[in-house]
């Protein structure tokens, strides 16, 4: 990310404004599109707003901008000297399409992490680099051959992965599948995606927990779906809701997170899970079943899966949140139609996923190193999770409530205060510290989600001490 030179004789509005000239010249801010706000290229660069109002000032001056009363600045029109020369209007380009745009808070979340290294992240749902098994990866690496015939893996995934898998299922999910039930694809995002658009068609209802992961994504606006709302409790979701909406609405799916559920951490009660596959298969509805935080704690429940007599359940499984995120590893465990179905709308998209990060993953999982790190993983995500709560409690007494999940990555957590999302985010920014606000979720205001996998254990305390100044300014 550049950054204006503190040091150099030239002053900072006048080295923002060149540096702006090169991107708009260089076509990245194209005639007729918005130059971003006053206060986010301030925070960006680490400079005062009015040194932001000089620096655009000096554009309007040269005539690369323009500014609408009561909007944002623009990009004017390029001066060509061939007169019948023009630039398309990209931006207008962009601003269309069926597929939408992620969501304002991900969009301004994740600009603002990648643009300051500085910010500690509480925010992404990744583990961090002392999380990650890489001395075992590297090893593999330095060993592993390079299969140049075998460039793609034909579009189900590399047969070795499968079986691996297929095998790894078994032992710790208690799922009994072959290797031809199982797809690889590049992680939990893209299996929802393939089976929204494969498997669904637009206007169908579905129901989808609430707070809930899947309420983030946009793609489920963009298969042009009708979401409701499938209410989570300390429980987990209430199984008599599925029957309700299915009668109100004819919801034709169910998309559920049981295990240690994203974002509140909670586990599918035991009754409840037996009744909402009896529901299900009442109904003849299928059910997806998320299921990326099982192997983070002992003793977690079985998915719905392996309970699934009547095969209603998809299941969705990730490499990233036990292992090497890089890797980009999940898969989709279904009946071979449906496998079949979703193996070639994946052809068409990619012509298949690269074998070598496959390769990687088959021999990690049946290596013997796979189950100390599972072991390490749980012990120093526990650790991280005490340590945030104990930051919490110290740090904001009172003001904020949460329970301990006894697995996963996250906190869930409510501010015990009036409180706008939009605008505490905006403050917790500009303090340094990143979260997700949990109206991201489709929760009330006032709720959100802590990651304590992401951020080095050194940096919580610091990262919780930001978070309650943010808060507190917010709520004065």
């Amino acid at each position: 990310m550049w950054k204006p030179d503190r040091q150099s004789p030239l002053p900072l509005y006048l080295q923002i404004s060149e540096h702006l000239q090169e991107r708009i010249v260089g076509g990245e801010f194209p005639p007729g599109s918005p130059l971003p706000s006053e206060r986010k290229l301030a925070r960006l660069f680490g400079v005062n707003r009015s040194t932001v109002v000089q620096a655009y000032a000096e554009l309007r001056s040269h005539g690369f901008t323009e500014s609408i009363p009561g909007s944002k600045t623009i990009v004017g029109p390029f001066k060509h000297a061939n007169a019948e020369i023009r630039t398309p209007e990209w931006h207008r380009y962009a601003e269309s399409g069926s597929f939408l745009p992620n969501l304002p808070f991900l969009r301004l979340i994740r600009e603002n992490l990648a643009g300051d290294p500085s910010i500690i992240d509480f925010a992404s749902g990744k583990l961090s680099v002392d999380l990650s098994p890489d001395r075992e990866i590297g090893r593999i690496m330095r060993n592993l051959p390079y299969p140049p015939a075998e460039g793609y893996d034909g579009g189900q995934g590399f047969l070795p992965l499968r079986k691996a898998l297929a095998e790894f299922l078994e032992r710790h999910r208690s799922i009994r599948t072959t290797e031809a039930s199982v797809l690889i694809t590049s992680g939990s995002q893209q299996s929802l995606y393939l089976i929204t658009q494969c498997l669904l068609s637009p206007g169908d209802a579905v129901a989808v927990e609430t707070p809930s992961f899947t309420r983030s994504l946009s793609m489920f606006q963009s298969a042009g779906l009708r979401l409701y709302r499938l209410p989570v409790d300390e429980r987990g979701v209430d199984p008599d809701a599925v029957r309700t909406l299915h009668r109100n609405h004819r919801i034709k799916m169910i998309f559920v997170n049981p295990n240690y559920q994203n974002p509140t951490g909670t586990v599918l009660d035991p009754g409840r899970r037996s009744r909402l596959l009896e529901t299900a298969s009442e109904l003849g509805l299928p059910i997806v079943e998320d299921d990326p935080h099982s192997l983070t704690a002992d003793d977690a429940p079985l998915p719905l899966k392996a309970e699934d007599a009547a095969s209603n359940t998809l299941y969705i499984g990730s490499f990233s949140k036990i292992a090497a995120a890089g890797l980009r590893i999940g898969w989709i465990v279904a009946p071979h139609s449906v496998i079949s179905r979703l193996t070639d709308a994946r052809r068409q998209m990619d012509l298949g996923f690269s074998v070598i990060p496959q390769q990687i993953a088959a021999r990690f999982i049946g290596s013997p190193q796979f189950a100390p790190h599972i072991e390490r993983l749980r012990q120093q995500l526990t650790y991280k999770r005490d340590l945030m709560a104990e930051a919490l409690e110290r740090e904001l007494p009172g003001l904020v409530s949460f329970s301990l999940p006894e697995g996963g990555l996250h906190l869930w957590c409510k501010i015990n205060a009036a409180m706008n999302d939009s605008r505490l985010l905006d403050e917790a920014l500009g303090h340094g510290v990143a979260f997700v606000p949990g109206s991201l979720y489709g929760a009330e205001a006032g709720h959100m989600r802590l990651t304590y996998a992401r951020p080095k254990a050194e940096e919580i305390d610091l990262g919780i001490a930001r978070l309650a100044e943010a808060i507190r300014s917010v709520a004065e």
